[in-house]
């Protein structure tokens, strides 16, 4: 037991005025308690109680070290309701990293029901598209896709599958075409993404098998918004995730290419 656990052990003895009626409420036998004061006593190099065969009292080095008990005692007690209340009644700053896009499009909408619902909350949110070191940057929740992923030693719970098409602007199709298999987009601009290099890989799969091509193009962003914004302005191909664009494709500002 340490010195902090010994001072809350004291403070008890005193308020109950007994070793037996401290230990019931403290769930630990009389014998146990009148213990822990002799080894607090020893430790410490001066006698605090002066004990009988009825009752105790504080000797003045107890009364001494008593005010300074209490104090400690209800410091603790203090720490401990507020964080339990914590886990109860969330309060405090949550700080949520999120790549631009989904954080624009999926994780803003959802702050004002959230911070209604936790009114004692700051979220203190960083969008970017750039690798972050989570615990330097001391980040409680990252909301990341798969190849953003590198530390082994990250928590991650998946929370569902990312769906990623291609598509274009109808003027850029116009001016350009579509493509009619994979291995068209050599010839076409594809936009892609600076900051993560897996990104540009664009998986493909039919009844032949699986395989990976590499975009190449005149244009790259740090962001996927900002890709998402350029092929909504006609530059080139891109592969966006359905989240994004679904919105823009039933609208008809975005055209998927290659759906099979």
């Amino acid at each position: 037991m340490d010195l902090a656990a010994h001072m809350v052990l004291f403070a008890n003895v005193v308020k109950h005025s007994s070793f037996s009626a401290a230990a019931r409420a403290m769930g630990l036998t009389p014998s146990a308690v009148s213990k822990q004061v002799s080894h607090l006593e020893n430790s410490l190099g001066v006698r605090l109680l002066n004990r009988s065969t009825r009752s105790i009292s504080l000797t003045e080095a107890g009364r001494a070290f008593h005010k300074r008990c209490v104090g400690i005692a209800a410091d603790i007690e203090e720490a401990r309701t507020q964080v339990t209340a914590m886990g109860k009644h969330p309060q405090g700053t949550l700080k949520v990293a999120s790549t631009v896009a989904f954080g624009k499009a999926q994780l803003l909408p959802l702050c004002e029901g959230f911070l209604s619902r936790f009114p004692d909350l700051r979220i203190s949110m960083q969008l970017t598209d750039r690798p972050i070191d989570l615990v330097a940057e001391q980040v409680d929740i990252a909301i990341r896709f798969t190849e953003q992923i590198s530390e082994s030693s990250l928590v991650a719970r998946k929370l569902a599958p990312n769906r990623r098409v291609i598509c274009a602007a109808p003027a850029y199709i116009a001016a350009r075409g579509a493509p009619a298999a994979p291995e068209d987009l050599t010839r076409h601009n594809c936009l892609r993404l600076s900051t993560v290099a897996a990104w540009n890989e664009w998986a493909f799969e039919n009844a032949e098998g699986k395989w990976e091509l590499h975009a190449k193009g005149n244009f790259e962003a740090n962001s996927a918004d900002a890709v998402y914004h350029a092929t909504l302005a006609g530059l080139g191909l891109s592969r966006l995730s359905t989240y994004l664009i679904g919105e823009d494709l039933r609208a008809g500002r975005l055209v998927r290419v290659l759906p099979d």
